[in-house]
């Protein structure tokens, strides 16, 4: 049996996935000890002519499914391994040459109850989308907080791109929620957080995240999160997360609490102030001044988040 199960769901990015293999097989771990599950959640691009063609000195395997999102292709990946530990890469993040090593040294040093979490780092060789940019730049806000000990790592930081745990507790939570398309990794955390199980960040676990995605794509990503953290907590026994929430607000700027009240459930002035919000951040990007555009994707972030939040509650005074 392999010491650890690497699994990479992908759809579509044949060109990408290259690279992560390429890195894997780079790795300063012992090759014969992973397993490289890849699961093809319905590509058409070829991947899987690539794969079976592959000559590598990697243990892989390839699972093929119709187009079922992240969490059915992560739940496949889990049903086909055969590591003790999993350890979840995305196809759009190429890991360092120690990532494996990083992962497999903190579940060495602690008992079985730890997931460990590594940063998806900004790679100096690519161009990203300016929404995408400042995406980047809130997790890189996240990853200092988390290193410099100003506040532990929750689930609310389990992100499938680069995390690994053993994969006896995924499959004694249940898995992935096949029913969510975003923030399935985030809901498996918390069941694994009820579990019992806690969470180290290891700075030096490192992927290089070469994400790309459109406006359009970034744009329904907040909207969505607000609807499932309302969800989580009203369905999936999740209360506190509420309360994070209305904690979470209170820290927010002055100016952004007050642009938040004042546009939800305003679908005319909600509307033109989102369209401003995109038109100062595309000068701002002409002129570059990145402090403009940064603060302008901000808002249009947590206006759509708020949005969603205070839809699915059909309530809006957890923000009072």
């Amino acid at each position: 049996m392999s010491a650890v199960s690497i699994i990479i769901p992908t759809y579509n990015r044949v060109d990408r996935l290259k690279r992560v293999l390429s890195a894997l097989e780079r790795q300063k771990y012992p090759l014969p000890s992973v397993e490289v599950v890849i699961v093809s959640d319905g590509s058409t691009d070829g991947t899987h002519e690539y794969l079976r063609s592959l000559q590598t000195p990697l243990n892989m395997q390839l699972v093929v499914q119709t187009n079922q999102g992240p969490a059915a292709a992560r739940n496949r990946g889990i049903q086909a391994a055969q590591g003790e530990f999993a350890l979840f890469i995305d196809d759009d993040v190429v890991p360092a040459e120690q990532l494996i090593a990083e992962h497999m040294c903190v579940h060495t040093a602690h008992d079985e109850e730890v997931i460990v979490l590594g940063p998806m780092l900004t790679p100096d060789d690519f161009t990203m989308a300016p929404w995408v940019r400042w995406e980047q730049a809130m997790l890189m806000k996240q990853y200092r907080a988390m290193e410099n000990g100003d506040w532990a790592p929750t689930a609310r930081q389990f992100y499938t791109g680069n995390t690994s745990l053993r994969r006896a507790h995924i499959q004694a939570a249940g898995g992935f929620d096949e029913t969510l398309r975003r923030a399935e990794d985030v809901e498996l955390a918390y069941r694994l957080a009820d579990r019992g199980l806690t969470f180290i960040f290891n700075s030096q676990a490192i992927g290089y995240h070469y994400a790309e995605r459109s406006f359009r794509s970034w744009f329904a990503i907040p909207y969505t999160y607000g609807r499932n953290d309302a969800l989580f907590a009203h369905t999936k026994g999740q209360d506190w997360i509420l309360d994070a929430v209305r904690e979470e607000f209170s820290y927010r700027h002055p100016l952004a609490q007050m642009l938040v009240k004042l546009c939800l459930d305003r679908k005319l002035l909600s509307g033109a102030t989102m369209w401003a919000l995109r038109l100062a951040a595309r000068v701002a990007q002409v002129a570059r001044i990145e402090r403009l555009s940064q603060a302008s994707y901000s808002a249009l972030f947590n206006l759509r988040y708020y949005q969603g939040l205070i839809d699915e509650l059909g309530d809006r005074s957890v923000l009072q």
